[in-house]
Parts: structure tokens; C-alpha cells; sequence
């Protein structure tokens, strides 16, 4: 499985974004799909996943502000983000999960990765 993040770019505080990522293969329904982040000089951390039946779980840093989606017809996963903060600057990462977890924020459990795209939130 090969994937391919896009959408990030420079925004100013409160404002929105939508990442996407588009996955290559015919099994990406198969996957636990996840989105993770990491900031400058920090730990790539979980931001959130959508289980193989549409079941989302979020961090609590990104809760009520993010909504992860995903459309199996078009292998792409989404990643909306409302009401974005400084401190949500960071590369976002998408990842797919094969194992046999439910639902996985553990960045071990995930199999492949994107290459990463860049959010800059300005105050």
C-alpha cells in the first residue's frame, strides 16, 4: 500500500483545512486508517483513526475541532480541521493499520505511511 497525503498549507488561527490521502491497492477498506502528527522537536503523536466499519476515535487534543472520514470508492481518507490553533503546526502523517486491533492509536501497529504534509497555523 502506497500513500499520498495532501492539503496542508499555511493558514491563520480559526480557520480550516482539509487534508486528504489517497491510498494505492484494492484492499485499503481492509485497513484501520489513522492521522498523526508531528511538531518541531516533538514525538509523532495520534490525532485520530477510522476503524474498518467507520468508527472514529479521536485525541483529546483534536476532539470537536478534527473529523477523520473515509471513502472506500475513492481510497482516500480525510482529515478536517476546524478551528485550528498554533499549536496544531506539525506535519500530518497518514498511516493504515492492517493487524487485527479494532481501532489503534499506537504508531507501531501502523504498517505504511505517507510522506507527510506540512500545516502551519499562524496566531
Amino acid at each position: 500500500v502506497q500513500l499520498q497525503a495532501s492539503g496542508g498549507g499555511l493558514v491563520q488561527a480559526g480557520n480550516s483545512l482539509r487534508l486528504a490521502c489517497v491510498a494505492s491497492g484494492r484492499t485499503f477498506s481492509s485497513y484501520i486508517m489513522g492521522w498523526f502528527r508531528q511538531a518541531p522537536g516533538k514525538e509523532r503523536e495520534f490525532v485520530a483513526c477510522i476503524t474498518r466499519s467507520g468508527d472514529k476515535v479521536y485525541a483529546d487534543s483534536v476532539r470537536g475541532r478534527f473529523t477523520i472520514s473515509r471513502d472506500n470508492a475513492k481510497n482516500t481518507v480525510y482529515l478536517q480541521m476546524n478551528s485550528l490553533k498554533p499549536e496544531d503546526t506539525a506535519v500530518y502523517y497518514c498511516a493504515a493499520a492492517g493487524g487485527s486491533y479494532y481501532y489503534t492509536g499506537r504508531i507501531n501497529d501502523y504498517d505504511y505511511w505517507g510522506q507527510g504534509t506540512l500545516v502551519t497555523v499562524s496566531s
